[in-house]
């Protein structure tokens, strides 16, 4: 008789009903929110601080650079010296002083500026002071030098090369950055899945053949059956907790910030600069454009149907490992020596995938590691918005499925001898015995 959807469902009821799941499963959003929320309301208290910079600017030349802005107040000090001037900053509530001192050519003052404060500056503060007294030296030496500013300000030409495949399709640099997310967000999710959950699986095996409830069970259920169960009963579980998680973190998400009202987006304050500059720019309309058209041009169909079929082969690939090291042990700490062999081979997959496929992703390196089926769900879901032939995605899918099967057959036949295993610590040598049981 087939036990196999007795056995998923025994395992998932058991999994969703664990006190400890449950816990998690509520807790993880809400102190994830929690501090993301706490640091977007710090980020914001600091972003709302505005800084005083005083200025000594011996040389009378580069001081009416500086413009106050929303944050940032600049105050001009006169007739003073550099001794006084950081007397009178240190006594007031000012965030520094910046001298500059006198100079008879721009090019030699590369020493004579110099910022004090009483702790250490913002590195953009910093970069933005730095930006505005070079743009003024730069003008200065030109001038110097007898060079019409003006002139060299109208000959500059911006350049952007338009990119346009050989059926007459326009392409951007974006397309890159916009395949790369995809892709990325693809392949480190299942990743992270496998981890997550492949080590639920290897820690539900352990605790079932700790409290010797698995000799009662393996009497009526074949060892691959109840491997199988297991997998997909958690995996069914882990599904249904990430689903909670995504909606309940929207819902808090969202209710934190209308209640507290607090900008989220504040934890990123150097990329929302970086937005707002982009806005500004005389371009931005076209930017957008092609950043749409980079989003349509992706194989979105093909994507998600790869998505799904790597996913499930790459997770069931791993998971089955799992549950052979769980067989093969007695309590979790046992486990390193086995986990070294399994996490290498995704290690290796997600920085094949940033580092090699975003360069080249159609090159030796990136299609080799697709068709490896220890790294093909992550790098060949990495490498699908690029443009990757049906024909190779298929042949990975079947290698996949293929090296899937074997190592169901290999995890089972660990799974069935290292199950009523007790008291002895396995290598890789009695493993090698079990397989010929």
């Amino acid at each position: 008789m087939n036990h196999l959807p007795l056995i998923i469902k025994r395992e998932y009821l058991t999994k969703v009903r664990n006190k400890s799941f449950v816990i998690m499963t509520v807790l993880s959003p809400l102190i994830m929110i929690a501090l993301v929320t706490l640091v977007a309301y710090l980020s914001q208290i600091n972003n709302d601080k505005v800084r005083h910079i005083s200025i000594l600017d011996e040389s009378g030349l580069v001081y009416d650079k500086f413009t106050d802005e929303e944050f940032t107040k600049y105050t001009i000090l006169d007739n003073m010296t550099l001794k006084t001037a950081k007397t009178v900053v240190k006594a007031s509530d000012a965030y520094g002083l910046l001298y500059i001192s006198a100079f008879d050519k721009p090019e030699s003052i590369t020493n004579g500026i110099k910022f004090y404060s009483q702790e250490s500056p913002s590195i953009s503060v910093i970069s933005d002071l730095e930006t505005a007294i070079e743009s003024r030296l730069t003008d200065l030496n030109l001038i110097e030098k007898e060079v019409d500013i003006s002139l060299i300000k109208s000959s500059t030409i911006d350049i952007t090369v338009n990119q346009e495949n050989f059926d007459g399709e326009r392409t951007s640099t974006l397309d890159s950055f916009v395949k790369l997310i995809f892709g990325g967000a693809s392949g480190y999710l299942l990743f992270m899945f496998i981890i997550i959950y492949g080590n639920m699986i290897m820690r539900s095996v352990i605790e079932e053949k700790t409290s010797r409830i698995i000799e009662v069970i393996i009497s009526s259920v074949k060892p691959m059956q109840l491997m199988l169960g297991k997998i997909i009963g958690t995996s069914l579980a882990g599904v249904t907790q990430f689903v909670i998680w995504i909606v309940l973190g929207a819902v808090l998400f969202t209710s934190v910030s209308l209640i507290f009202d607090i900008d989220l987006s504040q934890i990123q304050t150097p990329q929302k600069e970086l937005l707002q500059q982009s806005l500004s720019d005389s371009d931005i309309n076209t930017q957008v454009e092609l950043a749409m058209a980079a989003i349509q041009r992706l194989p979105l169909v093909n994507l998600i149907i790869a998505f799904f079929m790597f996913f499930i082969g790459g997770y069931l690939l791993y998971s089955s490992l799992y549950a052979a090291i769980g067989a093969a042990v007695d309590s979790e700490t046992d486990t390193q020596q086995f986990m070294f062999p399994i996490l290498m081979p995704l290690v290796l997959s997600v920085y094949v995938g940033f580092f090699t496929v975003i360069e080249d992703p159609h090159g030796t390196i990136s299609t080799l590691f697709s068709f490896i089926p220890f790294t093909s769900p992550v790098v060949m879901l990495m490498r699908i918005p690029f443009g990757v032939p049906i024909w190779q995605q298929i042949v990975s899918l079947i290698i996949l499925i293929i090296t899937f099967i074997l190592a169901v057959w290999f995890a089972a036949k660990i799974y069935k001898v290292g199950i009523l295993m007790y008291g002895k610590k396995a290598s890789y040598r009695e493993l090698l015995k079990w397989m010929k049981y």
